[in-house]
């Protein structure tokens, strides 16, 4: 058995390990995106944004399961099975690929996306809809006010019907009986808007997850080399005898 053959084998028993692991990652990655989204789904337009984590979610279960097949035709040195795990390698690839294109492509459009859903909704804001709670949950988690700062209030019908006052999630301490939401106490209020903040927390996540895909995108195409390398071997090399397992 010559070092090609060796280091091939080598090289797609490991990544056989890796697609198991790299499957659980993938699926944990992309749950984590929906996660992170679905707690502000009330500020995003447009859902499509989450095509790439459902595409990455995918990938994952696909990657779980067939890293067994990848064992054992690296094992057996089946042509049919190294070629089946090759296109297999070849679609994941694939998929991975498309999810960092879409995901570049949807992570450009979170700003003009947010702004304009987030106006929106702050503009609708009475402190009883689901739409309102959301806000307060916002304003609470990320330590904000407003959309681009606590002045985009004073243009809501809240504003106006409450005394000239910010809802109370503004307060920096949300049990401090001082804090009533008037403008008069800015020093017992956040002042910076949520869009910046929360376009920031989104935009690292899906810049995370980009990057654990890009790093299993190259471990396929080094898989694909291996694949290549070992058919080849197997279909032309004479009086080369497999090892069974």
């Amino acid at each position: 058995m010559d070092c090609g053959i060796i280091t091939s084998k080598a090289v797609l028993l490991l990544l056989s390990l890796i697609f198991w692991a790299a499957g659980a990652a993938l699926a944990y990655v992309g749950s984590i995106v929906i996660n992170s989204y679905s707690n502000y789904d009330s500020f995003l337009e447009d859902k499509y944004t989450l095509i790439p984590a459902a595409v990455t979610i995918g990938v994952g279960v696909v990657m779980f399961i067939f890293g067994l097949v990848g064992c054992c035709a690296t094992i057996r040195e089946s042509k049919f099975g190294l070629s089946f795990f090759l296109l297999i390698i070849l679609v994941i690839f694939a998929a991975e690929v498309a999810a960092l294109v879409l995901g570049i492509i949807y992570q450009g459009r979170i700003k003009g996306d947010l702004e304009r859903s987030m106006t929106e909704v702050f503009n609708n804001y009475n402190g009883l809809t689901s739409d309102s709670k959301a806000v307060d949950y916002l304003q609470n988690q990320l330590q904000c006010c407003g959309v681009q700062t606590y002045a985009n209030w004073t243009t809501t019908s809240w504003f106006t019907s409450n005394n000239n006052t910010v809802p109370r999630s503004c307060c920096r301490n949300s049990t401090d009986t001082r804090c009533t939401g008037s403008l008069d106490q800015l020093e017992l209020l956040h002042t910076k808007g949520c869009e910046p903040n929360l376009q920031q927390f989104l935009q690292d996540v899906w810049s995370y997850a980009m990057l654990v895909v890009l790093g299993f995108a190259i471990v396929k195409f080094f898989g694909m080399l291996s694949t290549c390398v070992i058919t080849c071997k197997v279909s032309h090399r004479r009086g080369y005898h497999p090892i069974r397992a």
